[in-house]
């Protein structure tokens, strides 16, 4: 009897020495698995931090990318300001002297006519009235030429489209084709500007008759 006492205190001490591993073994794994869970939120919250420090400095690279787009727009804007304000002084009375250059015109062509009339000629009267229209034209061109306004040189130049509109050709030897002999209306210049181009005549070679009739009848015979 006594020995079947021991046998059962022997079985029961392994029962609970089995109970007892195995609680042992669980707290272990327990531990284990929220060391790993710990582990895994720590490097997903270093991660998160790494990934919101590259946002921010994209961002920043972003902010100033704009800020100096605004910066150079904001100079290319006080630039044309600029340009807009120095073109409005130099250049803001471009029409109103275009049209003054009319007064000019008529000047000149009442004094043709006058000079052209045969009642006129040669008389005291004529001779004064033209000196007045001298004396006027003088002034107006005076006036304008303090403003900027300056008549064109053409007389003995080379035609140039650029200042010159060519309305006739006229037959002369003497100059190079091309050269401008007659000036019917002057040309202004308003600094740098072309106010209005000088009407002109210009030289050609004079055509020899014989080879002009000779040509003549070498389109005649094609015909």
């Amino acid at each position: 009897m006594e020995k079947d006492q021991n046998t059962d205190f022997e079985t029961q001490n392994n029962e609970a020495q089995e109970i007892k591993s195995d609680e042992l073994n669980n707290e272990a794994q327990e531990i284990k698995s929220d060391e790993l869970n710990n582990n895994i939120h720590s490097d997903a919250s270093k991660n998160n931090i790494k990934t919101k420090e590259i946002t921010l400095e994209e961002k920043i690279l972003e902010l100033e990318d704009k800020v100096a787009r605004a910066f150079a727009e904001m100079e290319n804007q006080r630039r044309r300001f600029e340009k807009e304000r120095e073109d409005a002084f130099n250049y803001g009375g471009f029409a109103f002297a275009k049209e003054t250059l009319n007064l000019i015109d008529n000047l000149e062509r009442s004094k043709k006519i006058l000079e052209s009339d045969e009642a006129l000629k040669n008389s005291e009267a004529l001779k004064k009235t033209l000196e007045h229209f001298d004396i006027i034209n003088k002034d107006m061109v005076s006036i304008l030429s303090k403003n900027g306004i300056t008549p064109l040189d053409s007389i003995g130049k080379k035609l140039d489209p650029n200042f010159h509109q060519a309305m006739m050709e006229i037959d002369d030897d003497q100059k190079e084709p091309g050269t401008i002999i007659q000036e019917i209306q002057k040309g202004f210049m308003m600094k740098d500007r072309l106010l209005r181009p000088s009407l002109v005549g210009v030289s050609k070679k004079t055509e020899n008759k014989e080879d002009k009739s000779e040509e003549n009848e070498e389109n005649s015979d094609n015909l």
